[in-house]
């Protein structure tokens, strides 16, 4: 295997590789470790609905606010990006105009 000097001192202060560069340890997984069991469709909808309790849900006044924001922001990004493609077409027209 090519690596350079930075790849093998760090291969080797992890325990993977030895000074010579060959292999200490196998990867494969641990033998005693069992699958675990699936959840049961309950136990997964009362586990998403505990999840769900923690969320700092915002505000109405918050949601309104941001919606704004949004578009707005959207407005003036697609009247920007409408006035840089009439200034580039009416530029490409102009510049191959043949009369």
């Amino acid at each position: 295997m090519s690596m350079n000097r930075q790849q093998k001192r760090m291969l080797q202060k992890q325990g993977e590789i030895d000074a010579d560069g060959a292999p200490v340890r196998s990867r494969t997984a641990p033998s005693g470790a069992s699958p675990q069991e699936r959840t049961s469709p309950g136990q997964f909808l009362r586990e998403v609905r505990a999840e769900l309790r923690k969320v700092a849900w915002p505000t109405r006044e918050e949601t309104i606010n941001y919606s704004i924001v949004v578009l707005i922001t959207i407005i003036i990004l697609g009247a920007m990006i409408y006035g840089l493609d009439w200034l580039f077409s009416t530029f490409i027209l102009e510049l191959f105009d043949n009369n």
